[in-house]
């Protein structure tokens, strides 16, 4: 490894996990991306091969359940775990850890509030998949709603006046919901279920929402184009549209009465994952800085010879060890708690995507020219550091929602 782990007590078998995660990470993800980065149309993009067989071999060794339970045939990782997997498969590829990471959505909440209908239909099926044929999607962004649905207690949000766009009332035992969700939508053009975050009464605001399990094979379930975007190409992202979509009734995991009690949960499991993936961007960033500074020559002498570059990689080194130890913090500490503390979990998503944008901002300035040139990974992590900064809540607004937590 690149880095030297300072939690002396890591276990031999933790240690070969991240090994292990590194290795995929190194071998699969890292050159996936990159090729996949060169396809101009997200459309093209989301039928070529390369993106699902590394989605399959994601799946076959099991990194789609790093979140799921060992009950129900998952990983049953603890979250110091969790950060080592997370970490090096960011190193790897941003966008392919997310779309790996986002696919369990549904199943992931389902086992938290399961019924024989849920562990039947959603979570054993998805568990035991191995071809990547069963792929969550998280659909609560909207064309009118942004972080501004990731902000829980706080006063705009029980506002009547503002109203979530997909919406949905209960018919006897099945719920029938239509709208639609906006082109931000991880996974949406290639997921077979969405974890829908919905509106149940609209009198309630914001905060009378509910969290529904939605298959997206069924009648009145429809898309956009694939959406075509600066960074993290790997992780397709479009439109989903609900005209009439009925749904059994216990696939509505939440309703308005504890809906905001769960975003908190959910909140603090994606932010905190986003802490821990972006940590491992940053790293990455860091490392093809440190080792292009040794190899290329200028003024006579390789770049890391020059005091200047020195004092750049020792601040970058710095901000990115300050990353791991916030975002393990963050994801030990809220993983292990109910009702979690979600301001830390939006400090690490926060700090840890600010540390890798500043850090990849870095590593191209010593790269110079070619640090814009498609001839280094460095490009590519740049811009894939840089989308982070708006997804899973842009970093202002979570900091007034964590902020209000205090």
């Amino acid at each position: 490894m690149a880095y030297m782990e300072l939690n002396i007590a890591l276990t031999a078998e933790q240690s070969a996990l991240r090994d292990q995660a590194h290795k995929f990470a190194a071998e699969v993800l890292r050159p996936a991306s990159l090729e996949l980065d060169n396809i101009a149309d997200p459309e093209e993009l989301i039928k070529s091969p390369m993106l699902w067989d590394t989605m399959k071999k994601g799946y076959e060794l099991g990194y789609h359940n790093v979140l799921m339970p060992d009950a129900y045939g998952g990983l049953g990782l603890d979250p110091l775990e969790v950060h080592l997997v997370l970490e090096e498969m960011g190193w790897g590829s941003a966008g392919f850890t997310i779309a790996i990471g986002v696919s369990c959505f549904p199943a992931f909440f389902a086992c938290m509030l399961p019924n024989d209908l849920l562990e039947e239909t959603i979570i054993y099926p998805f568990c035991s998949n191995r071809d990547a044929t069963f792929i969550g999607c998280w659909a609560i962004t909207e064309p009118d709603h942004g972080t501004d649905q990731l902000c829980p207690g706080t006063p705009g949000f029980r506002d009547p006046k503002i109203k979530g766009q997909l919406r949905a009332r209960l018919d006897g035992d099945e719920w029938v919901i239509s709208g639609q969700k906006s082109a931000w939508v991880s996974n949406g053009p290639i997921a077979t279920h969405a974890l829908a975050y919905l509106n149940i009464d609209p009198s309630m605001g914001l905060a009378g929402g509910g969290i529904c399990i939605i298959p997206l094979n069924g009648p009145g379930v429809s898309r956009g184009r694939a959406l075509d975007k600066l960074g993290q190409r790997a992780v397709s992202q479009g439109e989903i549209y609900f005209d009439d979509v009925r749904v059994p009734r216990d696939y509505m995991l939440v309703d308005q009465e504890s809906y905001e009690a769960m975003l908190d949960v959910t909140l603090s499991t994606a932010n905190a994952a986003m802490g821990a993936i972006f940590t491992g961007t940053a790293r990455a960033a860091y490392e093809e800085a440190l080792a292009y500074s040794k190899e290329r020559v200028q003024g006579g002498k390789p770049l890391f010879e020059h005091q200047i570059i020195k004092h750049k990689l020792f601040n970058m080194f710095m901000k990115v060890e300050a990353a791991r130890a916030l975002s393990r913090a963050a994801m030990i500490y809220n993983y292990n708690n109910t009702p979690p503390s979600i301001e830390y979990s939006i400090a690490s998503k926060v700090f840890c995507t600010n540390t890798a944008f500043e850090v990849a901002n870095e590593a191209v300035q010593i790269f110079g020219g070619y640090g814009m040139s498609k001839e280094y990974a460095i490009e590519k992590i740049f811009r894939d550091a840089r989308a982070a900064l708006i997804e899973d809540g842009a970093n202002d607004s979570l900091m007034i929602t964590g902020a209000h937590k205090l």
